[in-house]
């Protein structure tokens, strides 16, 4: 049989949606593969951020249906909150990638991604226009509808006010754009937006609630047989993914009514949206329409039938008796692809899709598993890997193996990485195996790809890749074609390195490849009291990807001003191993931003970047390639000398270091302390954002920082959501409304209704100039009302909107102190925003008697504040 041309072949691995075949085992896996050898339709979904998809839909779609469906997010939301870690920006945007892509692997879809960087929440379209060139995002939405070429375009939201997120609306919109200008060569020409394509319907969902304005409804509660799940149960599981934005939830049984709207028809315009059976209704999804692009009648003709007695023999209790039916499939298909593996268009992507499917069914049925490992997890660039690659043949038929492609260090969106290197051949027998091992030079560095140009403001520089994101991503895949019955098969394999742990069992992690020495710096930015002395460590964390040990020497350079111990140290880094050197710098600075570098050489070269490991147990773990420099903030602060803190994090907390660097003398605590800890030996007691989201069992404990406060001391919260309306919570009630009140605008003016308030005067006196140079947001999910035993010294608004006094509430409780903060500090302080800590340290020094002074001469200014915050929503 002719080989494939490298393009057509690479083409044909790179738009694989799902996991390498050879890796999915089992009746379900050969029963689903079988079912979707007889549909080709294609649906792309459109949504803002990696929480927006509609997993119903999707796993009704994908599994239910077996259509090709993608959903596409314009950002990998990076603007978002981590219920998970202190991870925020860019950082977040890879845990959210990896969580799309890990719900993904279980719903079967295939994902895409705009250019966009997830800036924050905003309140209309246009504002997010301003951060996101129309023309520019509308291309990417362009692109990824012409690689992917959907049937049917399906937006979440509505494209209007209505959708409330600013960023959701903007997908709304383009969605609906793209529909026709995914047919406009002039506006997006063909070279660099691939050839014009015609979607032939659209539909919006989740904008119609209970179903009003549906025109078509379907039930995502179905069961299926072979998963042993409704698909809703499976939409559950894959939601859960996203766990760093707690969307956690029970898999439902029974009915589960989903509903869409059709907008826009080019076919069976005649029939109208409601009379529609279907969302395919007036659209061929079968194969007898590749004759309209050069597929011979008598060829289609033969697919058709080869298809039907494939899925006529199944057979999923005794496979083998499926291969023979299932090698036929394949070499009709293949023959057909050679017709149209050069002829960009719906033939093309429909074939290519059906010999995947088609593959994967015959190495399923005749129980092929392909595994590739590598001898070590990280390869530094230069050195060489050892890669064992196994063939497993667990059926009833011999298989030919031959090894005659293989390693591509990959990217999206490329196709010419793919190395045709000879191999060895093997037949192998039933219940047996093939095994080699193969010896690759790395010449790359895994990391995150949009990254690598970094952005032009709110824009990534690389554009968005008519590629899916692969769901089985690794940098180095191996190729091995398998000869069974007369047909050939292509299995692409990941190559990862496997251990054993303890309690976990197998784990497996993708090869990567990595500067053979990287540095780190423990920070990225810190605070430090100015023109006081300085005395801190400095560690610097040097990472091997060598297969010996390196002897590596570490310098830092300092701002005028400070000095280390010493000039510069040599330490022995073992192989693929990590080691930490330790600098003490002492002096002191003057107000402003200073910058801390370290530098290490090795083997005559040097080295200034390192990556931070980013690792969960529900995504594959990544690398975040970084500078190694600390950004230093010398701020005018002033710490009262008895302020002692207790700090128990929340959700997205990276705070307390940055308080420590201030001077302030904190104890960080284990949230559970609350419970049990005695707190009498501190004068003030933190809780971070979002606590009682992130430890909801810990709300029963809430009244022994109330106690705390009666007896004097000061308890400072920062905010939460609505669950900081329970009764019991905040000593007097506060109301939400919803959408919850913001100021989504960092530069936002503050309003100062009380100038003698302590929380704005001692220890330091606050002004305009402590709100200059905040980031992202200014506020979130503000009381819309409150008692008016709460005095509220500031209030903000956004442009064009009422302003709301639900900044700083200051009460007392018994002798002491409770303020609640609706400020976004958890992003102030660790970007090293001066106002911000010397506010926030204002905020832990408020004692009883200010106060008590406070709340005395501010009932009018708290009923004053009450009227700002209830008329944020009128």
């Amino acid at each position: 049989m002719k080989r494939l041309p490298l393009a057509a072949l690479s083409l044909l691995l790179l738009a694989a949606p799902r996991p390498s075949h050879s890796q999915e085992r089992g009746a379900a896996a050969l029963g689903e593969a079988v079912a979707g050898l007889g549909t080709s339709a294609r649906v792309l979904i459109v949504g803002a951020h990696p929480d927006d998809e509609d997993t119903r839909l999707i796993a009704w779609l994908a599994k239910g249906r077996h259509v090709e469906t993608a959903y596409l997010s314009l950002t990998r939301g990076d603007g978002g909150q981590n219920l998970i870690g202190p991870e925020l920006g860019e950082a977040l945007g890879v845990i959210r990638t990896e969580e799309l892509l890990a719900a993904r692997r279980i719903d079967g879809a295939s994902q895409y991604f705009a250019r966009a960087y997830d800036f924050g929440f905003s309140k209309s379209a246009d504002e997010a226009f301003r951060h996101w060139p129309h023309d520019t995002l509308l291309g990417d939405v362009v692109r990824v509808v012409r690689a992917f070429k959907p049937h049917v375009i399906i937006t979440i939201f509505s494209g209007t006010p209505r959708d409330g997120h600013g960023q959701h609306q903007v997908s709304g919109i383009l969605g609906r754009e793209a529909y026709d200008a995914a047919l406009d060569t002039v506006r997006f020409p063909t070279k660099a937006y691939g050839a014009a394509w015609t979607p032939l319907k659209f539909y919006r969902t989740r904008t119609y609630w209970r179903n009003e304005g549906a025109t078509y409804q379907y039930n995502s509660g179905e069961y299926d047989p072979l998963i042993g799940r409704s698909y809703a149960e499976l939409a559950s599981i894959s939601r859960t993914q996203h766990k760093s934005q707690a969307q956690g939830s029970i898999p439902p049984r029974g009915a589960m009514t989903g509903s869409l709207r059709r907008e826009a028809s080019r076919v069976n315009e005649s029939t109208p949206a409601e009379q529609e059976k279907g969302l395919f209704d007036g659209i061929d999804t079968t194969y007898a329409r590749l004759a309209a692009e050069g597929v011979p009648g008598e060829q289609v003709k033969e697919l058709t039938e080869a298809i039907a007695a494939a899925r006529a023999s199944e057979n999923l209790t005794a496979p083998e008796k499926m291969i023979a039916p299932l090698a036929r499939v394949v070499r009709v298909v293949d023959s057909a692809w050679k017709l149209v593996a050069e002829r960009p268009g719906d033939a093309q992507r429909s074939v290519s899709e059906l010999l995947l499917r088609a593959n994967r069914a015959l190495a399923v049925a005749a129980g092929i598993e392909v595994e590739a490992v590598a001898d070590r997890e990280v390869v530094g660039v230069g050195d060489t890997a050892s890669i064992s690659i196994a063939v497993y043949n667990r059926g009833r038929e011999p298989v030919r193996a031959d090894v005659s492609w293989s390693r591509r260090p990959e990217k999206v969106g490329t196709v010419d990485q793919l190395q045709r290197l000879p191999g060895p051949q093997f037949v192998v027998a039933p219940d047996s195996a093939a095994r080699w091992t193969e010896r690759l030079p790395v010449t790359f560095v895994s990391s995150p790809w949009w990254l690598e140009q970094g952005r032009v403001g709110d824009m990534f520089r690389l554009p968005a890749s008519g590629q899916p994101e692969r769901v089985d991503w690794t940098p180095v895949v191996e190729g091995v074609r398998l000869r069974v019955a007369g047909a050939e098969a292509l299995l692409e394999v990941p190559v990862v390195y496997r251990y054993a742990d303890p309690v976990k069992g197998e784990v497996r992690h993708p090869l990567a490849g990595a500067p053979p020495i990287s540095i780190t710096l423990d920070r990225t930015a810190e605070y430090a009291p100015a023109n006081t002395p300085i005395d801190r460590s400095v560690r610097v964390t040097l990472r091997s990807a060598s297969s010996t040990p390196r002897e590596v020497t570490v310098a830092l350079q300092l701002p005028n001003g400070l000095a280390a111990d010493w000039k510069a140290r040599t330490v022995t880094v073992p192989a693929s191993g990590t080691q930490t050197v330790d600098f003490r710098v002492r002096g002191r600075l003057a107000p402003g931003r200073h910058e801390i570098r370290a530098v290490a050489t090795s083997g005559g070269e040097r080295y200034t970047r390192g990556y931070v490991p980013i690792e969960y147990e529900h995504i594959r773990p990544q690398r975040l390639y970084r500078d190694a420099t600390i950004d230093v903030q010398t701020v005018d602060v002033a710490v009262p000398r008895t302020l002692a803190v207790a700090y128990l994090p929340g959700a997205s907390d990276a705070s307390a270091p940055a308080l420590q660097q201030l001077g302030v003398r904190l104890t960080v605590l284990d949230p559970s302390a609350v419970a049990t800890a005695d707190l009498s030996r501190f004068t003030t007691v933190v809780l971070g954002p979002r606590f009682f989201e992130a430890h909801p069992q810990l709300r029963g404990f809430n009244a022994r920082l109330l106690d705390f406060a009666r007896a004097g001391g000061t308890v400072v919260v920062q905010y939460g959501q609505e669950e900081m309306a329970q009764p019991g919570l905040m000593p007097y009630p506060v109301t939400y409304v919803r959408p919850a009140d913001r100021v989504t605008d960092e530069a936002s003016p503050m309003k100062v209704l009380d100038p003698k308030s302590p929380v704005l005067t001692t220890p330091n006196r606050i002004t305009d100039a402590d709100f200059a140079g905040w980031v992202q947001d200014r506020t979130l999910y503000m009381p819309h009302t409150f008692d008016e035993h709460y005095a509220a010294p500031l209030a903000t608004n956004d442009p064009g909107e009422p302003s709301n006094a639900g900044v700083i509430l200051v009460a007392p409780v018994g002798k002491g102190t409770y303020v609640y903060t609706t400020l976004a500090f958890f992003r102030q302080l660790p970007a090293g925003v001066p106002g911000a800590a010397r506010l926030f340290v204002n905020l832990m020094s408020t004692n009883s008697a200010s106060s008590k002074q406070q709340a005395a001469s501010g009932t009018q200014r708290a009923a004053n504040g009450k009227q700002h915050a209830a008329s944020g929503k009128q």
